[in-house]
């Protein structure tokens, strides 16, 4: 395809970027926010809703997906695409998060990890190849080399032998990619410390790709910590290289981290967040299940023009969490990524028409207060 993975950097406003990033999906937009489809399905919302609220990405977990449907199985519906009805495009992790998570569960050799399901308890191998295999069967548009993700804490040396070994594993990924139609991305790890960062830095973007990404981030750390490293760190990376910071997170982080020159982002937390009746408006945060909202015939947000809060009431909002209805979760996540969909095209805007700084002074004051009652 012409142009696939071709980055162009639109505007910029210190290190904010507005660029476009090109797939074989579509073209698109950045600074961008990906919606987390862990199980081939964004929880609560259709396909549909999410076009309405404006996303332009899906993320599929190859983890899950491996364990159920299966690839196979997805591959032979057509693809991930058209198994869950989505024509934008999608980007899968490989699987290294969830794998590493599993502690007592796995055990890892130069070779890949061995684990066992959280499903059954069956026996699986993931290796670099099979990673890229997996994602190459869902017919993913971007595709995340296989790494090693450390918890927080870590020691010096864990730091570095992991480092080495996500380096020796993305070579590996590299080598097994042959799906032309998808792009490769590569992820630097290092931990809390800016040396190992900017090692693990050298050593994965010495591989060429189309794009890098920072992972290792929300993992336990303090995230004033990440805050800290992220301007230190961003810079650094490829200028012409879409960056991604992954698993990250509230808008305040999304701010900060736009503001330190990241492209890419993801995150359960708009649709884990309102599952749970916590709401990002434009005010600030608001927990819907409080009780002044209890009589409240005003929108959730005014200043949002999302289904939700163009149709429902902070009461009738409040009256479906307390009932856990599930309507409640839909409507509730309808406007928690319409919001996080809408922060980043401001975003994108402030940054080409040159008042970013403004914009994110603005975001930054709303978002660093505690709940806010309207």
């Amino acid at each position: 395809m012409s142009g696939l993975g071709e980055f162009t950097i639109q505007a910029t406003q210190g290190q904010a970027r507005r660029g476009s990033l090109v797939t074989a999906h579509g073209t698109i937009q950045t600074p961008v926010f990906m919606a987390v489809g862990t199980k081939a399905t964004v929880k609560a919302l259709t396909p549909e809703d999410l076009v309405e609220c404006g996303t332009q990405v899906v993320l599929g977990n190859t983890y899950h997906l491996h364990l159920r449907p299966g690839e196979k199985l997805i591959q032979k519906m057509g693809g991930l695409h058209k198994f869950m009805n989505w024509r934008g495009p999608i980007l899968t992790d490989s699987g290294g998060f969830q794998v590493f998570s599993l502690k007592g569960l796995r055990q890892m050799s130069e070779e890949g990890v061995e684990f066992r399901s959280h499903l059954d308890g069956g026996k699986y191998f993931i290796s670099p190849e099979k990673s890229m295999e997996i994602q190459m069967d869902l017919g993913s548009d971007i595709i995340m080399a296989f790494d090693e993700c450390l918890q927080h804490p870590a020691t010096d040396e864990q730091i570095q032998k992991s480092m080495d070994l996500t380096h020796r594993w993305l070579i590996r990924s590299k080598a097994a990619m042959t799906r032309k139609e998808s792009l490769l991305f590569g992820i630097v790890q290092g931990g809390l410390s800016l040396e190992h960062r900017m090692k693990s830095m050298e050593q994965i973007t010495s591989v060429d790709l189309p794009g890098y990404a920072l992972g290792g981030f929300s993992v336990g750390e303090p995230i004033h910590l990440m805050h800290e490293l992220l301007p230190k760190i961003v810079p650094h990376m490829p200028t012409k290289k879409p960056r991604y910071l992954m698993g990250v997170g509230t808008p305040l982080d999304l701010i900060l981290s736009v503001d330190a020159g990241i492209d890419m982002f993801d995150c359960v937390m708009p649709t884990r967040v309102a599952r749970n009746g916590t709401l990002y408006t434009w005010q600030g945060k608001v927990s819907i299940k409080r009780v002044e909202y209890k009589e409240d015939p005003g929108p959730l947000d005014p200043e949002c023009d999302c289904y939700t809060c163009k149709n429902y009431s902070r009461a009738y909002l409040r009256h479906l969490f307390l009932s856990g209805e599930i309507l409640g979760s839909r409507l509730n996540t309808i406007h928690n990524i319409y919001f996080y969909m809408k922060l980043m095209e401001r975003s994108r805007e402030a940054i080409e028409k040159g008042h970013w700084e403004e914009f994110r002074n603005q975001m930054l004051s709303r978002f660093t207060k505690r709940s806010t009652p309207h």
